[in-house]
C-alpha cells in the first residue's frame, strides 16, 4: 500500500510538471526531431515509413465506416432526388397522355375530313361540312342535330351524306342548327333503285337498322349483295347516290343495310343539288351575249 501511494504521488508530480511545461517540452521535442533529421536522414526516413505502416491500417479501419456512411448519405440524397424526379415524370406523363389523346382525336378528325373531301356529288352540287352535336336516336326517332342552320345556307330537303353514301336529309332548320332525318327513321321515304336490275322502289325506314324496300314490282330479281342507289325521282336527289346493300330478299320482304355507319357519325356533308348552292367552289363563268344584244 505504501509503495502504491508513493508511486501515485510521484506520478502526480510528474503529471503536474508535464502540464506546467507542456508547451516548452513540445518545442524542445520539435527542435530535437529537426536536429535528428538533419543529423541522420536515413534513420528519420525509416522511422517515418514505419510510422506510416503502423498508421495506415488504423486510418483504413476508420475510413471504411466513414466511406460507408458517406455512400449511405449519397444514396439517401439520390433516393430523394429520384422521388422528386419520379413525381415530375408522372406529371409530365399525364400531360403527354392528355396531348396524345388530343393528337389522336385530331388525327381521327383529320382523317374523317380527308375521307369526306374525296366524296364526289356531281358538278352541280354545292355543300357545307357540319359536325353532329346531338343524337336523336331513340325508340321512335332516328336522327341527329347539326351545328349549322339557315345562317350557313342549310335548308329542309337537302341531302346529308358521308364518305360511304347517303345518311338522310335535312328535316328542320334553325338559324344555327339543323335536324337530320336518317334513312332508317320511320318517317323516311326515299325513292331508290336496285343498281343491278334498275328496278325502282321506295326505301321505307321503320326505326330498325335495316330499312325495307317497298313497291317493288318483283322481289325475285333482287338478290342479297345488290347495291341500292337513289333513283332521282321527286327532284330532291340525283341518280346514283349510294344508299345501301341488300342483305335479305324473300317472303319477309327486302331488307337493306345502309352504307352509312350511324353509330360512328361525327362529320357529315350537307349537299344542295339545286341551282342555289351553299358554297360555290368555282365562280360561275360569264355567258356570252347573244348576237345583236345591246348592253345597258
Amino acid at each position: 500500500m505504501a509503495i502504491r501511494d508513493d508511486f501515485e504521488a510521484a506520478a502526480g508530480q510528474v503529471r503536474n510538471v508535464v502540464q506546467r511545461f507542456a508547451l516548452a517540452l513540445l518545442v524542445v521535442a520539435a527542435f530535437g526531431i529537426m536536429l535528428v533529421g538533419k543529423v541522420d536522414t536515413v534513420a528519420v526516413e525509416h522511422a517515418r515509413v514505419v510510422a506510416l505502416d503502423l498508421a495506415v491500417p488504423a486510418i483504413e479501419a476508420v475510413a471504411r465506416p466513414v466511406a460507408a456512411t458517406n455512400r449511405a448519405i449519397a444514396d439517401l440524397k439520390e433516393f430523394a432526388s429520384l422521388r422528386e424526379e419520379n413525381a415530375r415524370l408522372r406529371e409530365e406523363n399525364a400531360r403527354l397522355l392528355a396531348w396524345q389523346t388530343a393528337a389522336r382525336r385530331l388525327e381521327n378528325e383529320n382523317e374523317r375530313l380527308r375521307e369526306l373531301s374525296r366524296f364526289r356529288e356531281g358538278p352541280e352540287a354545292s355543300y357545307i361540312t357540319a359536325r353532329l352535336v346531338g343524337d336523336s336516336v331513340s325508340a321512335y326517332v332516328r336522327g341527329a342535330l347539326l351545328n349549322v342552320g339557315r345562317g350557313g345556307g342549310v335548308a329542309p330537303g337537302q341531302a346529308v351524306v358521308t364518305t360511304e353514301g347517303l345518311a338522310g336529309r335535312i328535316a328542320e332548320t334553325g338559324e344555327n342548327s339543323a335536324r337530320v332525318l336518317f334513312v332508317t327513321d320511320v318517317n323516311s321515304r326515299l325513292p331508290v333503285q336496285v343498281e343491278r336490275t334498275r328496278e325502282r322502289a321506295i326505301l321505307a325506314g321503320d326505326n330498325s337498322a335495316q330499312p325495307r324496300l317497298t313497291l317493288l314490282q318483283t322481289v325475285a330479281g333482287v338478290q342479297p349483295g345488290d347495291r341500292v342507289v337513289t333513283s332521282g325521282h321527286g327532284g330532291s336527289f340525283p341518280v346514283g347516290i349510294p344508299v345501301g346493300e341488300v342483305v335479305a330478299a324473300g317472303e319477309g320482304g327486302v331488307r337493306v343495310r345502309p352504307f352509312a355507319d350511324f353509330s360512328r357519325l361525327e362529320f357529315v356533308r350537307v349537299v344542295d343539288f339545286g341551282v342555289a348552292g351553299l358554297v360555290r367552289t368555282t365562280p360561275p363563268s360569264p355567258q356570252p351575249a347573244p348576237p345583236g344584244a345591246r348592253s345597258r
